[in-house]
């Protein structure tokens, strides 16, 4: 993996839960609040609630399952997950002020009895064998270089017949790309990755591939609603990914869209499965 220190300097600006204080005190909110409030902040990927609604729908869970959401960030996945389905959720993540924040977020919303969050590294997952129902991972992959070693790392904790998600920015094209983007101040923070690769690395580790979903159109869409949107507010939101992204929002942005439109990248769902015993 890209070096921890330095990737967990790029995700953290400071202040973050202090932010989002401020823009619920612009809003008139206050605890109790509902998990959906938090969605334009919490869903740190392409599509944001949009697009996390159809991947975890794929994922099949019921109240009954213990769930794994490997990188997951400020948590919003996680508590969507426990939320709607009432399954018990596990969030890992390496970056400290994530982890802080979602831990509060998570109060806010009443969830923490199902949901979990611990500061690791999701190449060393300090779970059991065979412990974890369904896992995914979201935006995540395009910081972690060992695609076979996180692959064969989350079928050691899933169940037979356990389901893996991922969403990520994936290299479709032949080209380089420009930084900053949302995942990486510079190139040597970045692991961008053909689906090809994702997919040698799930068979590798024993899953069985069930689905290959290209965003590309979707993610058009929603960059295009969400200029137009901020166009017609004349700027951003009190709740946004610019409280995460913090001062080169706007040109993290403008980066990953550019090569989105000329394919050089595209978000990619990969959907897996392991065989029952």
């Amino acid at each position: 993996m890209t070096d921890r220190d330095d990737l967990a300097s790029h995700y953290a600006t400071g202040h973050l839960l202090d932010r989002i204080k401020q823009g619920c005190a612009a809003l008139g909110l206050a605890p109790p609040m509902e998990p959906d409030v938090f969605a334009p902040v919490d869903e740190f990927h392409i599509g944001g609630r949009a697009a996390t609604v159809p991947f975890i729908d794929a994922l099949q869970v019921t109240k009954d399952s213990r769930v794994l959401d490997l990188g997951c960030g400020l948590g919003g996945p996680a508590r969507y997950v426990a939320a709607q389905t009432g399954a018990h959720v596990t969030g890992i993540d390496l970056t400290e002020e994530f982890i802080d924040t979602a831990k509060a977020l998570t109060e806010w919303t009443g969830l923490t009895e199902r949901v979990h969050l611990l500061m690791g590294s999701v190449m060393g997952l300090p779970f059991e064998d065979r412990s974890m129902d369904a896992a995914y991972m979201i935006h995540v992959g395009m910081n972690i270089p060992d695609k076979a070693g996180l692959t064969r790392e989350v079928a050691r904790v899933l169940k037979p017949g356990g389901r893996f998600a991922i969403y990520d920015v994936m290299q479709i094209g032949v080209g380089d790309m420009a930084y900053p983007a949302p995942w990486a101040s510079e190139a040597d923070q970045s692991a961008l990755a053909t689906p090809e690769l994702y997919e040698d690395a799930l068979t590798d580790a024993g899953f069985d591939l069930q689905d290959r979903i290209d965003r590309t159109g979707f993610a058009r869409d929603f960059f295009a609603n969400l200029a137009a949107a901020q166009t017609r507010a004349n700027g951003s939101p009190p709740l946004g990914l610019h409280l995460v992204m913090g001062e080169t929002t706007a040109l993290k942005l403008r980066n990953m869209v550019s090569h989105i439109h000329t394919g050089l990248i595209a978000p990619i769902e990969l959907h897996a499965r392991l065989p029952t015993d």
